[in-house]
């Protein structure tokens, strides 16, 4: 296999890419990344020196560069992971998300297509999208794959729109495709802009810990690593043409989460426990703000065997053990320059 991995440098990619590099079927893995405020080559240290491995820093709004690299490399599956994420952002500045997520994915359809031609049932695209195109649930009920899209942000409208894209692709021209969309992730690499590495770096440096609303949004919380392990899955036994959700069986309140983590950093810097906690601050909630996520998951378990090792209480104990042991990595990816 050769295999492209789109947006490794990130949080999931990087993970990703230190689980698959263990797959003897890699014969050369290719990175491309653009190196954006969230993509760094820290994240695959000491993993780049594998022999297989291959980095290219391109962005895949560019569309020559992308079909460069699927030529050059005759890359023959791809995991596509590239993508601008993150809700507070796309509300800012939506048409970055549109041109990344939705151009982007385009330009790497095309590429495929091209260099795919009169083989496009054996070679496989993986497209990796979000929970968040379904919308918002109520306190009850679950995400499945049959749930109608419902995008309530600019970032899950842009996701949305790339799955179209890829589903199109799959019936149009008959090209391998699957479609993963998996819940919140949490996990080491995580860059901080996140809900769970923002508390702990709150925490570390004594400042108020943001809260949107009333802190009682609701999200299904996936270990990073259980996701690699999906994802590996669906790429070599998923069905074409199929979506799989991947969910991590773990629901939790934001202020829930907040609370743990200030308990369980007390816990490790033998602080009085309970004192971290006084740096909660709830702020002014977020427009678009969806009041649930939930997965079902079951189809990734009865296709797939596929079920998540770890609980929210051994990932999060893991994750915030890495934060606290990684701080010089913090330091290094929070003051580069976008």
């Amino acid at each position: 296999m050769k295999l492209l991995v789109t947006g490794g440098s990130g949080f999931i990619g990087s993970n990703l890419i230190r689980y698959i590099l263990e797959k003897k079927e890699i014969e050369l893995l290719v990175n491309l990344d653009a190196l954006t405020y969230a993509g760094h080559p820290e994240n695959l240290v000491p993993v780049d020196r594998d022999q297989r491995y291959r980095f290219e820093k391109v962005d895949i709004r560019d569309r020559q560069e992308v079909i460069r690299v699927i030529q050059e490399h005759d890359i023959s599956d791809v995991m596509h992971l590239a993508a601008e994420s993150h809700v507070d952002r796309s509300i800012n500045d939506p048409g970055v998300f549109v041109q990344t997520n939705v151009t982007g994915t385009f330009h790497l359809l095309e590429a495929c297509r091209a260099h795919w031609q009169g083989a496009l049932g054996s070679h496989r695209f993986l497209h990796v999208s979000t929970d968040e195109v379904y919308g918002t649930l109520g306190p009850t009920g679950y995400f499945t794959e049959e749930t109608p899209y419902a995008p309530n942000s600019p970032y899950s409208a842009s996701k949305a729109s790339s799955d179209m894209m890829v589903r199109a692709y799959h019936h149009t021209y008959g090209m391998n495709t699957v479609i993963t969309n998996c819940s919140n992730n949490y996990g080491p690499y995580q860059f901080p802009e996140k809900l769970i590495p923002v508390v702990i770096q709150s925490l570390l440096n004594g400042k108020a810990i943001p809260v949107y609303g009333d802190g009682k949004n609701v999200r299904d919380w996936l270990y990073v690593e259980d996701h690699a392990e999906a994802l590996w899955l669906v790429l070599s036994s998923g069905r074409s043409g199929e979506t799989y959700n991947i969910g991590g069986h773990n629901e939790w309140a934001n202020i829930d989460i907040v609370k743990l983590i200030c308990d369980l950093v007390d816990e490790f810097r033998s602080a009085p426990l309970g004192s971290s906690r006084k740096l909660i601050e709830f702020v002014k909630d977020r427009p678009g703000h969806d009041r649930r996520y939930a997965i079902d998951a079951g189809k990734m378990q009865s296709e797939l065997c596929w079920s998540p090792q770890h609980t929210f209480e051994t990932g999060i104990r893991k994750t915030i053990r890495w934060y606290l042991d990684n701080q010089e990595w913090v330091r290094t990816v929070t003051t580069k320059k976008e």
